[in-house]
């Protein structure tokens, strides 16, 4: 008897060592990812911060997210065509986009062009048309901006990373932009971002199934 709880405790010892070795693992994952995320955001703060301002953009620390604010200068109303001045913005910002982010390819799983409108549509007041009608318009020009960055001339050599790694993706009125009264904010919400996600999370997830 005293055998056997010796056994039981000498393999309760060996699964509190593996335990602990697999949760530094993913502790050391966590960090890698914290200092990667933060790494590239200093590095995009420091490429744009020059130019936030006359694009009317931002860059979300949390989220690495680099936001286009001004619907005016985006698109026309219920359009999908990119606006003269959009086009400019982007000439200018998407090669140098991926020269930063040259620098993280290997934390980078996906950056994803998203598109995001109001809940409004004009000729109805019924939400289900327009959650569905902004829906395709929101899909339709992120696949315009992925489109038109992807034929920009100086990012040629970039091109099959960008095909292996970019996604348009359109969220329709999902993820509004609230004021502080906690109402939607229809021109904020309108706006197109490009969000990169690290694979932080894949990684953690091939740890657990080893």
């Amino acid at each position: 008897m005293a055998g056997l709880m010796m056994v039981f405790m000498f393999i309760s010892i060996a699964y509190m060592h593996y335990v602990r070795i697999e949760k530094e693992k993913i502790k050391e994952v966590a960090v890698a990812y914290e200092n990667a995320q933060l790494q590239l955001y200093n590095a995009l703060d420091i490429e744009f911060a020059k130019d936030l301002q006359d694009w009317d953009a931002e860059i979300d620390k949390q989220t690495l997210e680099v936001r286009f604010k001004s619907p005016d200068v985006l698109f026309g109303l219920g359009s999908t065509e990119l606006k003269p001045k959009f086009k400019l913005i982007l000439d200018d910002f998407f090669p140098r986009y991926l020269k930063v982010l040259d620098n993280y390819q290997e934390h980078i799983t996906e950056v994803r062009i998203e598109g995001h409108t109001s809940t409004d549509w004009t000729g109805t007041t019924n939400p289900d048309i327009a959650y569905f009608n902004n829906m395709a318009l929101s899909q339709g020009r992120t696949r315009a901006v992925l489109q038109y960055v992807y034929d920009i001339k100086n990012i040629a050599t970039h091109q099959q990373w960008v095909k292996s790694k970019f996604a348009a993706v359109g969220y329709s009125s999902a993820h509004p932009i609230l004021d502080k009264t906690g109402k939607e904010d229809p021109n904020r919400s309108r706006r197109v971002t490009f969000k990169v996600v690290t694979n932080a999370e894949l990684q953690i997830r091939k740890i657990i199934q080893e």
